[in-house]
């Protein structure tokens, strides 16, 4: 191994020592502070993928947190708006629930679960016409989210394809972004 920076001497965690531990954390910490970086490039890699839809996947992110940003929503909910999508490239059956895990040690519970139930509530304006259920999400009624998810659906997602709105561009979301991830709410590790 040639390394010019100090490495952990392990191979098995059960004999890790404090001092590995330590360098461990000490290589970690530009990691964890480069997670805004690298959520901003997944964001990116949203445009140019239409699917079949008049705007691509970050126009779209992009309209959805202009609407919510217009209507005076709070950063952490315009962060939401903007990262409500980003699973769709590598969660496709799933991408609500990525985007939920993304934002979970950042957000309130509230907006985590706007974000993680999402798509069961878009499909009520698209799911009847697939020969699905578009009233699938009426088996979450009694969740205190439930008029949250549907009003963030109902003003900002559903109505968020247009290629005609004046849609604020990335650079403008970069900031609050960056704000909203540099202070978690949680950890994983608790540390």
């Amino acid at each position: 191994m040639d390394r010019s920076e100090a490495v952990a001497r392990f191979t098995r965690m059960e004999d890790g020592t404090k001092g590995d531990y330590e360098i461990i954390e000490r290589a970690q910490r530009p990691f964890v502070h480069e997670l805004a970086d690298r959520v901003l490039e997944h964001l990116r890699q949203l445009g140019g993928s239409y699917g079949g839809m008049l705007v691509d996947r970050l126009t779209h992110s992009l309209q959805t947190a202009t609407r919510a940003h217009r209507a005076g929503r709070d950063e952490e909910y315009v962060v939401c708006a903007l990262l409500h999508d980003i699973g769709d490239l590598l969660a496709a059956h799933n991408h609500a629930d990525l985007a939920a895990v993304v934002l979970k040690p950042f957000v309130s519970e509230r907006n985590l679960w706007m974000v993680e139930h999402h798509a069961i509530f878009q499909g009520y304006y698209f799911w009847h016409h697939l020969g699905a259920d578009r009233n699938a999400r009426e088996k979450l009624r009694d969740h205190p989210c439930f008029d949250d998810t549907a009003e963030f659906c109902a003003l900002y997602d559903q109505c968020s394809f247009d290629p005609d709105y004046d849609t604020l561009p990335i650079a403008y979301f970069e900031p609050m972004l960056r704000r909203v991830f540099a202070a978690p709410k949680w950890t994983e590790y608790g540390v």
